[in-house]
């Protein structure tokens, strides 16, 4: 193989894994290696923060099921990617994030932006490491792909040294070895695991977007309809079951422990299936499940199971495999439903429809039959999910691992990874601030997502959270605390997107919503709304 720099042997090797796309915020010790793409068909997306370049590219992760290609600057701009990084932890995407540093030979300096960047990021990826030998940068670069696309999936992050870009290198760029996960549970396993949920009075399945990510919404379709268990989602941020069939239950709280053990207490029969227990800011101790339930966990992710709460049987498998499996096992039967559940949405428009009831209604109605959401909405959420229930696989991402800012980037990621698609993003108005500046990048690149600002004016979901801490504590309700508040001054939505070449409208009423909607679509790139929910 031919010697040259390895600024410039990245490129061969991303161009072998297939990566089309760099997402990124551009600094003075990346300046050689990006001053390099030039010489490649790799296109740069560039963004004004790091933190919507992660964002951007979780999104397009997501929809690509894919690694997606980020660049940070340096200790300054892992830190300012790091909340976005570990959202992507908590939700598995696999993202190959390179920052960039002076280099090797500056390490006794101390020099300026100089820290350790792996031991920063650790906390908040899967991998980390540093390349400091130039015969093995290629090496390194194929082993994050790697890691990062081998389940349980998750960011990695590599370090790459000015210096050692600077020196030739003779590797070969081929592409990345990603080894097949499908693994199959044993006989033994099935049987054990049909033995202990099929005698279950008041069955129960927990699942994940572990099985999104295998592809196994119609094995736990089969499985679920076998025992008749309402389906909810624990830490279900994408398509993991149809969420208007009959026995799907809804979604566990993510704040308190409480809420989800009151769904799960009774159960005497548990599935948990491609997730871990329990993701709650503020979880239980103690188990929630009760004492006589039988509890079946399957995971590709051997440390997830029985982490925090023992389990009658742990199989590390595949969830579409060992999903299939035990469909096989259980047999034909169809059980009845051992409990109610969720009420299923009604399209009847009420007399006091709010503009964000209205608006999800019509999108549901008028808007195009293909649609992807992207769903930051939080506390205002409830009309989407009733007039736009989660169905399609690859057709909805919601946020997850509680960083808020997802909204924007998120549905920029989606529509430039699927561009034949419409693509919406929703988020609220404190959310949308964290990385509003990615309309700069949609505007720039001409990516027709639009998007919506759910605006009440506050962090609504800390009001809600706090009235539950008073209720606790045996606080007497009073004024919300001032911090909550987005009103002193209000933020002008339309006029910050228009400044960073985003056009929009303000929709402050219910009989605006029809216009609104009218006026988003027919615009041919992105276009933002700013809606009023209360």
């Amino acid at each position: 193989m031919r010697a040259r720099p390895g600024k410039a042997a990245i490129f061969e090797q991303f161009a072998a894994d297939g990566i089309t796309y760099m997402f990124g915020n551009p600094g003075t010790v990346e300046q050689g290696f990006l001053d390099e793409s030039r010489n490649f068909r790799l296109t740069y997306v560039p963004t004004l923060h790091e933190s919507a370049a992660v964002g951007i590219a979780d999104g397009y992760a997501r929809a690509t099921r894919r690694p997606a290609l980020v660049q940070l600057h340096s200790g300054v701009g892992l830190g300012n990617g790091i909340g976005m990084l570990y959202q992507a932890k908590r939700g598995g995407s696999p993202l190959v994030v390179v920052a960039g540093e002076a280099g090797v030979r500056y390490d006794a300096m101390d020099a300026q932006m100089a820290a350790d960047l792996v031991a920063m990021a650790e906390p908040v990826v899967k991998y980390a490491t540093r390349v400091i030998d130039p015969a093995s940068t290629l090496r390194v670069l194929r082993r994050a792909v790697k890691m990062a696309m081998t389940p349980p999936r998750g960011p990695v992050l590599v370090v790459l040294p000015a210096d050692v870009l600077d020196e030739l290198t003779t590797e070969p760029a081929v592409p990345t070895s990603i080894p097949d996960t499908r693994v199959a549970p044993s006989a033994e396993a099935l049987r054990e695991a049909g033995r202990l949920l099929s005698t279950a009075r008041r069955p129960l399945i927990l699942m994940g977007d572990g099985v999104a990510a295998s592809d196994a919404q119609p094995e736990l379709t089969a499985v679920a309809e076998r025992l008749g268990a309402p389906v909810w989602g624990v830490n279900s941020s994408e398509v993991n079951f149809d969420t208007t069939h009959p026995l799907y239950g809804g979604q566990l709280g993510h704040m308190f422990g409480k809420d989800s053990a009151r769904v799960v207490g009774d159960a005497d029969g548990v599935l948990i299936v491609g997730t871990y227990v329990f993701p709650e800011v503020f979880p239980h101790l103690d188990s929630p499940f009760s004492a006589d339930a039988r509890i079946v966990h399957i995971d590709l992710d051997a440390y997830e199971i029985a982490k925090n709460f023992p389990v009658d049987l742990g199989v590390v498998a595949d969830p579409k495999v060992a999903l299939a499996g035990l469909a096989e096992t259980l047999g034909p039967r169809t059980r009845a439903a051992g409990r109610p559940v969720a009420a299923q949405a009604t399209t009847t428009p009420a007399a006091d429809e709010s503009p964000m009831e209205r608006f999800a209604r019509v999108l549901a109605e008028r808007g195009p039959a293909d649609l992807v959401v992207f769903d930051e909405a939080l506390t205002a959420g409830g009309p989407l999910a009733r007039h736009l229930p989660p169905r399609r696989p690859g057709h909805f991402f919601q946020t997850r691992g509680g960083s808020l800012g997802v909204g924007i980037p998120g549905a920029i990621g989606a529509k430039l990874a699927r561009p034949e698609l419409p693509v919406i993003g929703f988020t609220g108005d404190g959310g949308s601030m964290y990385t509003f500046q990615a309309l700069w990048t949609a505007a720039r690149e001409n990516i027709g997502a639009k998007f919506v600002i759910c605006n009440n004016g506050r962090y609504r979901l800390l009001d809600l959270n706090i009235e539950q801490y008073w209720r606790e504590q045996g606080i007497a309700p009073h004024a919300y605390p001032e911090a909550f508040d987005l009103t002193r001054p209000e933020i002008d939505f339309t006029a910050l997107a228009a400044a960073l070449g985003v056009p929009g409208r303000r929709v402050a009423k219910a009989d605006e919503v029809e216009a609104a909607i009218e006026a988003m679509w027919a615009h041919e790139g992105p276009y933002l709304i700013d809606l009023a929910v209360d």
